[in-house]
């Protein structure tokens, strides 16, 4: 394996710009797990937090208005260093069209806005996916030279393999500066990329975890998170960016609703804690969702008989749940 070489920056990159940039790069290109990574990664010494950006942020997800920082928050830092590396060249997928499929988060001790996180951001894996082949992004934080934090999020490229000749469309949440292709509607109300078989919807005898929260998802959500986070994919934000990219009406952002799944379960700050989710299908805007959750899992569902999976995902600690 080649040793990964690391770029020191000096300001974070612009979101919009890299992942335009990435589009662009990914003209031609052919998926493959046997591809070659480029073996970079991406260093900011010291992250810029807005504590203003980080309310706001906290309002629109469902956080707490005050101390610690949000446990998604470094993400929506570190986003912009992972699409520059997405966007490039030498990155063997396309962006446009890569969906975030999953993600698992520790926290080793709580953050505050004041803190000066060093970031590092860096592509360590491809893996073969039953839809084709994903991409292993890992963000990790430190302070003072300690790790504190780190995210690892798998991005996936559809492409055939021998599992999906003849399968149900996949699940996921187009994260990435990516689209679905258009025309990929499998329901009366489902979206493009929505399944109708074991990805999204309940399988026959699994039970729903017990409700503990319903939400009514406003039109404008998509602009709102876009406004925190800088994520301003036309998929979220009108119906009228979100048609022409194969979607009947905007649909939010993958990471809101993961966001505000965790915001809701209240992971204990003052220890260290992990919570992973897996993104099923994605939320069309406006619409009513329900969070349930048993012992350390969770799920956020929709639909018009609430047995459509948009998330599915666990919150656990060293000492137990």
């Amino acid at each position: 394996m080649t040793t990964p070489t690391t770029r020191r920056l000096t300001r974070s990159p612009r979101l919009m710009p890299a992942l335009g940039r990435g589009v662009l790069t990914g003209i031609g290109k052919r998926p493959s797990t046997g591809a070659p990574l480029p073996g970079t990664r991406l260093l900011l010494p010291a992250a810029r937090i807005d504590t203003g950006r980080v309310l706001r942020y906290a309002r629109v997800c469902g956080f707490r208005e005050t101390d610690p920082l949000p446990i998604t928050y470094p993400h929506i830092l570190g986003f912009p260093l992972a699409a520059r590396l997405m966007g490039d060249r030498a990155f063997p997928l396309p962006l446009l069209g890569l969906v975030h499929t999953g993600i698992e988060i520790t926290q080793h001790r709580a953050l505050r806005p004041h803190d000066r996180l060093e970031l590092t951001v860096g592509i360590p894996r491809l893996l073969p996916h039953r839809r084709g082949t994903a991409a292993e992004v890992v963000t990790e934080a430190r302070i003072d030279g300690e790790p504190v934090w780190t995210d690892r999020s798998t991005y996936l490229a559809r492409h055939r393999t021998a599992e999906t000749d003849g399968a149900p469309e996949t699940d996921g949440a187009p994260e990435a500066g990516g689209t679905p292709e258009p025309g990929r509607t499998t329901g009366p109300d489902a979206a493009p990329g929505e399944s109708r078989g074991p990805d999204a919807s309940r399988g026959a005898g699994a039970e729903a975890l017990p409700s503990v929260a319903e939400w009514e998802l406003p039109a404008d959500l998509g602009r709102r998170h876009a406004a925190v986070s800088g994520d301003y994919n036309p998929i979220h934000l009108h119906p009228l960016t979100a048609r022409p990219l194969g979607f009947p009406r905007a649909i939010a952002h993958g990471m809101w609703t993961f966001a505000r799944c965790v915001a809701e379960t209240g992971p204990p700050s003052a220890e260290p804690v992990t919570v992973r989710a897996e993104f099923r299908a994605p939320v069309l805007l406006p619409s009513t969702v329900v969070l349930g959750r048993l012992g350390s899992a969770f799920e956020l569902r929709g639909g018009r008989d609430g047995s459509r999976l948009h998330l599915t995902g666990t919150v656990t600690t060293p000492g137990g749940a």
